[in-house]
């Protein structure tokens, strides 16, 4: 007798998980995830060999050089020399265990013998620094080279704010503080807004109390109340405005399912169905919903003619039919640099990256608008900011973010991180005075502690948003 999911027998737990499964896009999520991989890879190795090649230089012993943690087994191992390479099987980081250091390993039997020359504890404190501090290093070098190239080879591409003729669609949050649709904002909090798409976040990184807006050609200033930059934040810098722009269709696949009339390169979208269509965000809140069927779409065609075409839209939503982007429609402001150029304005990059990141860490600390459990994710959250389609503009962004943050991450005083260690060594040097092999061992425990915690907090975080 065959079996068949019963959705209204099944607990209700069960049930979530399996609508949450069937609706995700998994093509995407490969595309995601193999983005995100690469990334952490790429940045996981150069991190680990910052400590690998200086360790090495200072004749130490490196036992295993590992891409992921391999608790209980590798899925790839080999020994070359006095190194096992291999790659794990949890990639959540990456190590090297060098004899004779105190770290993830917890490997207390060894701290136990008497120290050998070929060992780390055995080495001077400034080897020992030069050593820890070598994965950093490596992580702000590898920053600032993939800031420079990307901007010697894509420049800086952007919308101006000028350029939105149509202006801004107001979602809920936007209406609560007196945004209209067609309204420019132009400036937050006082400071002008000159590229499309930096509105949400100047509002959260400035804690903003106001904003000003082009209404019609006269500037109007609205007040931001208390509590909106805390939802704001809470809902990704969604629900607050969109660009409005008309749908013109730019491509129609080979793949499209038209049963009655024709689609051309050009048509406006002026109907969905009974509804009447202005600009694309006027399908906010209805093109999610269509799916497995065929729905009557309206174009005005050579801005004159009124044609009709059924097009059937897939079980994802998707009508294998494309419109052409914000920037092609509204125009966009390209900048380009030349290889000399392009070495300060990527140290530039590099730099506002920094400081914007420890502003937002800062304001975990000391605001009342940004809160930990609104900004912090996992490997799951940082996955997701991968596009869904590959581009190597964006890995390329995307990895020399990470990897300013993983240096400032890894510098931070705390026991188990770099930064931790570095510190012992510099009171050390300062004192005259090393710190002993148990202290050392506590103070790892009670960082990987503290560590392991945080990322199970966020991990439980990012679950609680997929459920949400």
């Amino acid at each position: 007798m065959p079996t068949f999911l019963n959705f209204q027998k099944a607990p209700l737990g069960v049930g979530v998980i399996i609508m949450i499964l069937l609706s995700i896009d998994w093509n995407v999520v490969a595309v995601k995830a193999g983005q995100f991989v690469l990334s952490f890879s790429i940045l996981i190795l150069l991190h680990e060999l910052g400590h690998f090649l200086p360790a090495k230089w200072f004749k130490c012993r490196v036992e295993k050089f590992y891409l992921f943690f391999n608790p209980w087994f590798s899925l790839l191992k080999k020994q070359k020399g006095e190194t096992e390479y291999g790659i794990g099987w949890i990639p959540l980081g990456g190590y090297v265990k060098i004899s004779g250091m105190v770290d993830e390993s917890m490997d207390k039997e060894q701290m136990k013998l008497p120290a050998q020359p070929h060992e780390f504890r055995s080495k001077p404190a400034w080897q020992r620094l030069i050593i820890m501090l070598g994965g950093v290093t490596v992580n702000v070098i590898l920053a600032l080279v993939i800031f420079i190239f990307i901007t010697w080879v894509w420049g800086e591409k952007y919308i101006p704010i000028a350029n939105l003729k149509y202006g801004v669609y107001a979602d809920s949050l936007g209406k609560r503080i007196g945004v209209q649709d067609g309204d420019k904002i132009i400036a937050v909090g006082g400071k002008p807004i000159v590229k499309v798409g930096t509105v949400g976040s100047e509002i959260i990184m400035g804690e903003a109390k106001s904003i000003t807006i082009d209404r019609n050609g006269e500037k109007v200033e609205l007040q931001i109340p208390q509590g909106f930059i805390k939802e704001l934040n809470a809902n990704r810098l969604g629900g607050f405005t969109y660009i409005r722009i008309p749908m013109i269709v730019d491509t129609v696949f080979k793949k499209s399912k038209i049963t009655k009339g024709d689609i051309r390169k050009g048509d406006r979208l002026i109907a969905f169905g009974n509804k009447k269509i202005e600009y694309g965000t006027d399908l906010l809140n209805d093109e999610g919903h269509i799916k497995d069927t065929t729905v009557t779409l309206s174009f005005l065609r050579n801005e004159k003619d009124t044609v009709v075409a059924d097009v059937y839209f897939n079980d994802k939503g998707d009508n294998k039919v494309a419109f052409k982007s914000a920037g092609e429609i509204l125009g966009t402001k390209q900048i380009t640099y030349s290889f000399i150029e392009s070495i300060p304005a990527g140290i530039k990059r590099s730099w506002q990256t920094l400081t914007k990141y420890i502003k937002n860490l800062k304001q975990l600390f000391t605001s009342n608008e940004v809160r930990v459990r609104d900004s912090l994710g996992s490997v799951i959250s940082i996955g997701g900011i991968f596009p869904g389609q590959w581009d190597w503009e964006s890995f390329w962004t995307l990895t020399a973010v990470f990897s300013i943050i993983l240096a400032f991450m890894n510098v931070l005083p705390i026991p188990a991180l770099d930064g931790g260690h570095a510190l012992f060594t510099l009171v050390e040097m300062i004192t005259g005075h090393k710190p002993s092999d148990k202290f050392m061992e506590y103070a790892q425990m009670v960082g990987m502690v503290l560590l392991l915690g945080l990322m199970a907090y966020a991990m439980g975080l990012d679950i609680w948003r997929l459920f949400k």
